[in-house]
């Protein structure tokens, strides 16, 4: 179950040609794939481009039909040695995985695959998750394309530019004889746009032909001495004929601009619509794009076409190279290639824009402003934006003024107007709560680490190695569990080195927590398996939620659902009792927090030689709620009966402590009045966000705090049972606050007044 279906919005694929495609960016990879006439499909899912495999995953009855092979890959490493199949044969392969830790997991394979070369096209495709969304270190993938001598293409974040990328991928692949790298910025996976379709293809060479008539080549192999020839082939073969390739396809575009040919701005082609923007914002563009300013889109990110370069830089003073992130490859680069031919051409970037960090259009447009203050100050004269036309209706021009003064009075409008922005930002920024990223409303992993602080309490601070996924979040308030995290399925690695504790006489265990997406994709051998071969004493501790959730929800092999294109329910014990582990405890219920913190407690006082580990195992709230609310619903539409729990909290019971929410952080555990004037603080309240997951009351419990808690039942279409049941409950309370309320008529009748009191 992943977290969106794709199963409706795949039959567009099936549209003939000429037919205008209206969707998703990433429905439109999938169709330009399908159209190039790709041979087979792997990768694994992750932001931002988990959707793909989703829409892939979806789409099979579709590719089967076409003779297009697909499986998710379990690992970004498994699926680039897939790509294999494209060294030997004319067979086009694509690959996806969210970049640059995916690309770091597969980097052993594709330098491997860039050494020895293609002959079929080789598409990587990586989302590049870097900026304001990103979930992940900064980093880009330019390094990586440029160390193994891939090509990269970056393509306009628009679907007719991205589908385009898609079918020169391919045919620069064929070229070149290299794998290629398409990168999706975060913008351009989740945009929305159309295009024309042209007809889907079956692949021009199959994997079954190529199975029934295998091929070796000796010389593709990396190794001695053929891979000593490949960087020499790489250089004076490759490099050449994808230039060549670039060149006479005119991948990348030039604009001549309006009038202004002494400066000019080269940017990558993800970045052409923020740009574009940024130069409307200064008057030097319009709503349709069209730049006053020459500009150089760079749509192939690497490697830089040096004719091309020179055609652009020649005759100008300055030019303002636009590239997100460091280090300033693409400046370097330019730096060099006018260095060495002499051309008298100033290069700027990283003097006017930032270092590092997302390029937004405020970023750009201040950018864009230094560097037309530097090399032309006139284009900047002209201002007719609502800021500075809000201003001169606030100040309008007085009568009298010459045409010098009033030109100098409204630039003095246009820099207030400027100097207001980051201002305006500023005093927003101040406004708005942060908004720290944390666990679903009834997460089951939050009770694992309420559970795991009650133990801290009696056992004192251990050093925690945490992992990725859902699970990081244990490192935010209100838990603050969590030293390190090293990549996907590493937690159990990254705590190694303390192993030496048990050698030195240290009387504390480390911990170390993974998912089981982690555990699946890398954790179970670099981690439990080599914590059993180096007889290594730590706490392991895998969150087995039922999926992979923090990528989207996709199935894994311990899975308790069926699929029908996968293997699922291989549990998580088995395979790790099956790599030597004999201490284990499994809870299947990770919301029953006694529970979770016996087995916490027994791992960490356990005198028993050996890893432990501690499986915890309870369903993603999410994907149960995705597969519960629509079932539901309907039942209720029929006419059934259905029982919905909720959890609340007596305003009159409740303390006003509020340790509940200190041990549990549930976004639907929140603060009300208490309704009562001798109680001025507010009490805990449960919104309406609540899925009755049982945590707030089950953690109140484990660590004795009030019994303020209690739980609700709400029964849709009620039997008659249900119906008389309710009023004889109706009927019980009511005598019972009638009582209470006549005690109470009692008592202030006969209490003593003040007088009486005083005497």
């Amino acid at each position: 179950m992943a977290e969106r279906s794709f199963v409706q919005e795949v039959e567009q694929l099936k549209v003939p040609a000429g037919t205008v495609f209206r969707g998703e960016g990433i429905l439109a990879v999938t169709k330009a794939l399908l159209e190039a006439g790709v041979g087979y499909v792997t990768g694994y899912q992750g932001s931002p481009i988990s959707h793909l495999m989703d829409v892939l995953s979806d789409a099979q009855p579709i590719l089967k039909e076409l003779g297009v092979y697909f499986e998710p890959a379990a690992s970004e490493a498994a699926a680039a040695a897939a790509l294999s199949a494209s060294v030997n044969y004319p067979v086009r392969g694509a690959v996806t995985w969210k970049s640059t830790v995916g690309t770091n997991v597969a980097s052993d394979a594709l330098a491997n695959l860039s050494s020895g070369g293609v002959m079929g096209g080789a598409l990587i495709i990586v989302g590049e998750d870097y900026g304001e969304g990103s979930s992940i270190m900064q980093e880009r993938t330019h390094a990586f394309a440029m160390k193994s001598q891939m090509w990269l293409l970056d393509p306009q974040p628009n679907l007719p530019a991205i589908v385009k990328a898609v079918h020169d991928g391919f045919e620069l692949s064929e070229a070149s004889n290299t794998p290629v790298m398409l990168e999706l910025r975060i913008r351009s996976c989740h945009l929305h746009g159309s295009f024309v379709t042209q007809e889907n293809r079956r692949p021009a060479f199959t994997l079954k032909q190529a199975l029934e008539n295998p091929v070796r080549d000796v010389n593709r192999i990396v190794l001695p001495p053929a891979s000593f020839l490949h960087e020499k082939e790489k250089i004076h073969e490759r490099w050449p004929a994808a230039v060549k390739f670039i060149q006479e396809r005119q991948l990348n575009e030039f604009h001549d601009g309006d009038g202004i040919d002494d400066v000019g701005i080269i940017m990558l082609g993800g970045m052409t619509n923020n740009t574009l923007r940024a130069l409307m914002q200064l008057d030097l563009a319009d709503l349709f794009g069209q730049s006053r300013v020459p500009l150089y889109i760079l749509n192939v990110a690497y490697p830089l076409v040096e004719e091309e370069v020179l055609r652009f830089c020649q005759g100008k003073k300055a030019v303002l190279m636009i590239e997100e992130g460091q280090p300033d490859y693409h400046e370097q680069h330019l730096n060099t290639i006018l260095g060495r031919q002499g051309v008298r051409c100033a290069v700027h970037g990283k003097d006017v824009l930032p270092m590092g960090g997302d390029y937004t259009v405020d970023v750009l447009r201040k950018g864009l402003r230094a560097f037309f203050q530097q090399n032309r100050p006139d284009l900047l004269e002209k201002k007719t934006s609502v800021t500075v036309s809000r201003r001169k209706e606030e100040a309008p021009a007085a009568p009298g003024l010459t045409q010098e003064e009033r030109a100098a009075q409204e630039a003095q409008l246009a820099a207030e107007a400027a100097a207001e922005v980051p201002e305006i930002a500023a005093a927003i920024g101040k406004m708005l709560p942060p908004r720290p990223p944390g666990l679903c409303v009834g997460c089951p992993e939050r009770p694992i680490f309420s559970a795991y602080k009650l133990v801290e309490e009696e056992l004192g601070v251990h050093h925690v190695s945490s992992d990725i996924g859902c699970h990081l979040f244990q490192i935010m308030p209100p838990f603050n569990i969590g030293a390190t995290t090293m990549g996907y399925g590493l937690g159990a690695s990254s705590a190694s080195a303390f192993s030496a504790g048990e050698q030195l006489g240290a009387a504390k265990k480390a911990v170390a927590f993974m998912g089981d997406g982690g555990f699946w994709h890398n954790g179970l051998t670099s981690g439990i398996g080599n914590a059993v071969f180096n007889r290594q004493n730590n706490v392991f501790v895998i969150v087995d939620n039922n999926y992979s959730a923090a990528t989207g929800g996709q199935d894994i092999p311990s899975s308790r659902n069926t699929n029908p294109n996968r293997s699922t329910m291989h549990p998580i014990e088995r395979a790790v009792r099956g790599v030597g582990v004999t201490w284990v405890r499994l809870v299947d219920r990770t919301y029953d927090v006694d529970r979770m913190k016996q087995a916490l407690h027994d791992a960490l006082t356990s005198t028993e030689p050996g890893p432990k580990v501690v499986i915890a195992q309870s369903e993603c709230m999410l994907n149960r709620q995705r597969r519960e609310k629509p079932q539901k619903a309907l039942a209720v539409k029929q006419g059934e009966r259905v029982l919905k729990e909720r959890f609340g909290v007596d305003a009159s019971v409740c303390s006003g402590d509020h340790a509940c929410m200190r041990l549990s952080g549930c976004p639907s555990l929140t603060l009300a009045p208490s309704g009562d004037a001798l109680k001025p603080d507010p009490v805990a309240s449960v919104d309406e966000d609540c899925v009755a997951c049982g945590h707030c009351g089950e953690v109140a419990d484990a660590a004795v705090l009030c019994p303020s808690f209690y739980k609700a039942h709400k029964v849709n279409n009620p039997t008659g049972w249900d119906r008389w049941l309710a009023g004889v409950r109706k009927s019980a309370v009511g005598w019972l606050q009638a009582r209470r309320g006549r005690q109470r008529e009692r008592q202030q009748l006969y209490a003593p007044t003040i007088d009486e009191v005083r005497a």
